[in-house]
């Protein structure tokens, strides 16, 4: 509880201070091709008793006016699993293609199709890989950090996710809520 108040407070003094740095200066001239692009994405790293996670999420983007943006995303999940003798390790790659529309100050919705190709072992102990696709949708909030660069939080639904069939079922994700937090920076 302590630990979730503190982060609360440090999120709102970090988005209360940054938020008096941005600013975009009026201009009558289009921006270039260069303005408009951005790149960012994801990092995700945590470690237990049971297991390892690594993720990475590039994405780069294109500002197509000052409200909508496109882009499209990679990503890489690693886990090892340690609670299992012997250990083992799962790889996951992806990509996705998104839209982002900003329609109040720093709140966007965001829609996005993603394709994930998941690893998981079999009854016998055997590698597998499956394809998962998703479609997403939901909102976030973005929060500039100076004139180029700004942090993102969002929620996502899964609408094409399902509930596992059986017990043996592996599926790539355990909700069909996706949170996701990460930083954008433009050229």
């Amino acid at each position: 509880m302590k630990k979730n108040f503190l982060l609360t407070w440090f999120l709102a003094l970090l988005l209360t201070v940054s938020y008096g740095q941005w600013g975009e200066e009026p201009s009558a001239e289009k921006p270039s091709f260069k303005d408009r692009i951005f790149t960012g994405g994801g990092f995700g790293l945590s470690f237990s008793n049971y297991s390892d996670y690594f993720s990475i999420s590039p994405i780069i983007g294109y500002k197509i006016t000052p409200k909508l943006a496109a882009g499209v995303g990679i990503q890489y999940q690693y886990t090892k699993y340690k609670q299992y003798s012997p250990s083992f390790t799962t790889n996951n790659y992806g990509g996705s293609i998104f839209a982002r529309y900003n329609f109040y100050g720093p709140l966007f919705l965001h829609a996005e199709y993603e394709y994930l190709s998941y690893e998981y072992f079999g009854y016998a102990g055997e590698r597998l890989r499956k394809g998962y696709n998703s479609v997403l949708a939901g909102g976030g909030f973005f929060q500039p950090v100076g004139r180029h660069a700004g942090i993102f939080l969002m929620a996502l639904y899964n609408f094409t996710y399902k509930n596992p069939t059986s017990p043996y079922e592996v599926l790539p994700y355990n909700s069909p809520w996706i949170l996701r937090a990460g930083i954008t920076a433009g050229f």
